[in-house]
């Protein structure tokens, strides 16, 4: 699973942790269901599930306006979006303009700021959206601003994606209140992965970001409200272990790139009911299952 199908950089990406849910869908029958993501972001496992016909249809889910703005560009306007990827224009005062436009949302159109999102995630330090320019201003790092926009490969997965624009569905809700309102109204064969803002650091990875008792009201609106099976993953700390104190839980290591590369766990809740791999140490990242209790 070393080719991208994301076009989006996100911290903590997930798309390598595709290979184990797709065998959550398998074991539990949800294999050409629905799919979805509340907290799509750059929905990396979304994508792979898409492109490989694991499942039928994928729900995405943001309530930043600027991702949504993404995805819903790259759904409607794919043509467009891929000629302002070969037409950008790859310096400091281009990224100038996009920071600004991305800003000041309500000034441009839906296209435009779905791009400066796209634009400041490729070329700024580890696709953070409000972080520093790759190569700094003066353009004198190792690294320069176009290191990660290879515009023909951007191109093909935004070509990719579009292809099965009539297997998505794209919103700009709160996450608390897409689950209240739009999962219930989905088929039963479907799996939600939640993938909420980090507990810690995460003012600083995303647009917009959780205080710990946002943490905590998601955790009961997931635990009361969610009727579908669901995952949940989070950073591997104990507040939010509380929170999920009776869930069984899955650890899997996971690679960081924000300012620098370290290994950090993460840790899976899972609802009632969903079968997990007999196996887990041996299916990819995904370490090990215990019991949250004993972790707490």
């Amino acid at each position: 699973m070393n080719r991208h199908n994301t076009p989006l950089r996100y911290p903590g990406g997930k798309q390598r942790l595709a290979p184990f849910v797709i065998e959550v869908l398998r074991l539990n029958r949800l294999a050409g269901g629905h799919y979805v993501e509340p907290y799509a972001g750059g929905a990396g496992v979304a994508i792979h599930l898409l492109l490989t016909k694991q499942v039928q249809h994928i729900h995405l889910n943001d309530s930043s306006p600027a991702i949504y703005a993404f995805w819903r560009s790259v759904q409607r306007k794919p043509d467009d979006f891929c000629r302002k990827i070969a037409a950008a224009s790859l310096t400091v005062e281009e990224w100038r303009r996009q920071r600004n436009i991305l800003k000041n949302p309500r000034q441009f159109s839906q296209l435009d700021l779905g791009f400066s999102l796209f634009f400041l995630n490729r070329c700024n330090r580890s696709g953070i959206p409000n972080g520093g320019l790759i190569g700094g201003l003066g353009q004198q790092g190792r690294w320069k601003m176009d290191a990660r926009f290879p515009r023909n490969e951007l191109i093909r997965r935004i070509e990719a994606i579009a292809a099965n624009r009539k297997q998505m569905t794209i919103t700009n809700l709160d996450a608390e209140a897409f689950i209240r309102s739009c999962v219930p109204q989905l088929p039963r064969r479907t799996l939600v992965y939640c993938d909420p803002p980090y507990f810690h650091q995460s003012d600083r990875l995303y647009l917009n970001y959780y205080k710990p008792s946002d943490h905590v009201r998601l955790a009961s609106t997931i635990q009361r409200h969610l009727k579908r099976p669901w995952l949940v993953s989070y950073d591997n700390v104990l507040e939010i272990r509380k929170c999920y104190g009776r869930r069984r839980c899955v650890f899997c290591k996971v690679q960081y790139n924000a300012a620098r590369v370290y290994t950090g766990t993460e840790i899976f809740f899972v609802s009632d009911g969903l079968r997990l791999p007999d196996k887990l140490a041996g299916s990819g990242p995904v370490a090990a299952a215990r019991v949250s209790s004993d972790t707490l």
